[in-house]
């Protein structure tokens, strides 16, 4: 009886720790943080609701003290370099973009993306298209290789490059590659012969607190390739062989971008200072052989848009944003997650309301099931304003892309949700380029053919289990 009665006071004990543990969070998120009460509301009854269970995944997933203390020498070093980037903005602008696009180029150059120009521009929408193209640029390489990706799997693909890696380092190249510590599936071992050849692999971001906070927030989601500074690609595309259509997902559609000429300097400046975080290396940006001169400033404009919990802003999200406020014909967007905020689905609902055709295209298969159930949550919230939504029938969508108006194209690695707005370090390449874009509406259009359309009758008549999933989904859409 008295062990019954100890018992019964220490789970009694347990509780009132875990309501005040609770109690804390709620106050630090409303008195301390002062976040939005659209992200604190969620938050909120998540707690209330699941006490435990929501006071682990806001440790995992919400608790951001550590970020300003890990990330503001990153930001403050990045601003001091990046006015060398912005000079003639004004001019550029004024001489390379036609006037309905510069407005913008002056948000995204506010934000820290120079307009640069591109001898040319292409894109890719099928992984072995982009990776044999990669892999014949590193196989040209004369100075140096830099990558910087989420995801690189030990697999053939991801053994077959750091194989090519190793022998460009061999032959004096150099290599340096930057992970995500989450996202990289590759053993160390597997890098042995690469360093022994001079190469160089690094992890971007170590956490302060291992396995308490950070461990699911803050990823380098970017997908970043730099081949001697004239060369650059952008894109969703991770390096495994899921990305060529041969993993559980089966086909696979993705987009990438490759850049050619002064345009590439963004995306090298983006490597160097990620990497100098990650290494404390010191990569100078002065330095010809990183940032070489071109000799022909290229026709295409491009502006490379990078965004992160290093910053107060939120760059993509702008980018976003303005992309649809400007749209007059059309808005086409693929995105495998798609979990925005209020603002996104307004400017969404206001530019359907405007007469443009807006599309959003996204995966009919969950690879994460809660973010799918969710994203059916806000497409569907969607569908009585006119926009139109299409599930991708043929395999998976990875893309994170928006085409407007046959003139521009936004290819990279955000997707159009929150994590990605504020809890990734993710980079878009902004392209001014209307045959480039012409050509991605078209093949919009043609992955049309492989899509079912969400029809507001169709969404309205959906199973109660369905709906039942979508509810409590969207109920966690803040840690999604």
């Amino acid at each position: 009886m008295a062990w019954e009665l100890v018992r019964i006071d220490l789970m009694d004990l347990i509780y009132s720790l875990i309501l005040l543990a609770d109690l804390l969070v709620i106050a630090y998120m409303v008195f301390i943080e002062r976040r939005h009460p659209a992200y604190v509301i969620p938050w909120v009854l998540i707690i209330v609701f699941l006490p435990v269970v929501g006071f682990v995944l806001y440790l995992a997933f919400g608790f951001n003290y550590f970020r300003e203390k890990q990330f503001r020498p990153k930001s403050e070093a990045d601003r001091a370099l990046l006015h060398r980037f912005m000079e003639r903005q004004d001019r550029i602008v004024h001489e390379e973009l036609e006037e309905d696009h510069a407005a913008l180029a002056h948000v995204l150059i506010k934000n820290g993306s120079p307009v640069l120009m591109a001898e040319r521009a292409r894109a890719f929408n099928d992984g072995n298209e982009k990776f044999g193209a990669l892999f014949e640029a590193i196989e040209r390489a004369e100075h140096h290789v830099h990558m910087e990706y989420y995801i690189l799997r030990d697999d053939r693909l991801g053994r077959d490059l750091v194989e090519l890696l190793t022998r460009k380092a061999r032959e004096g190249v150099e290599v340096r590659l930057l992970l995500d510590g989450m996202g990289n599936r590759m053993p160390k071992n597997r890098f042995k012969e690469l360093s022994q050849a001079g190469g160089r692999m690094a992890i971007f971001f170590k956490p302060l607190v291992p396995f308490l906070t950070l461990r699911f927030n803050y990823h380098d989601h970017r997908k970043i390739a730099v081949i001697d500074g004239r060369t650059g690609y952008v894109g969703g595309f991770n390096i495994g062989a899921e990305y060529l259509g041969e993993g559980p997902m089966g086909q696979w559609r993705d987009y990438a971008a490759e850049l050619v000429g002064d345009a590439v300097k963004a995306l090298q400046f983006r490597f160097v200072l990620d990497w100098n975080y990650a290494t404390k290396e010191g990569l100078d940006i002065g330095d010809v052989r990183y940032f070489p001169p071109v000799e022909r400033t290229g026709a295409v404009p491009v502006q490379v848009v990078s965004s992160g919990p290093d910053s107060a802003r939120t760059p993509i999200k702008d980018e976003y944003l303005k992309l649809l406020g400007m749209a007059r014909r059309y808005a086409y967007i693929q995105t495998p997650y798609f979990i925005p905020d209020e603002s996104v689905m307004d400017a969404l609902r206001i530019a359907s309301l405007s007469g443009v055709d807006v599309r959003i295209m996204f995966p009919d298969r969950p690879d994460h099931p809660l973010v799918y159930w969710a994203s059916l949550s806000f497409v569907g919230q969607l569908l009585p304003w006119g926009v139109r939504a299409y599930t991708f029938d043929d395999g998976f969508i990875h893309a994170k892309t928006a085409f407007v108006d046959d003139a521009v194209s936004s290819i990279g690695s955000a997707n159009w949700d929150i994590r990605s707005f504020r809890l990734n370090f993710e980079t878009n390449g902004v392209i001014y380029d209307r045959e480039l874009t012409t050509r991605n509406r078209e093949l919009f259009e043609k992955d049309l053919e492989r899509c079912t359309e969400i029809t507001l009758e169709r969404y309205r008549h959906r199973k109660l289990t369905v709906r039942a999933r979508e509810g409590i989904a969207r109920l966690f859409a803040p840690v999604l």
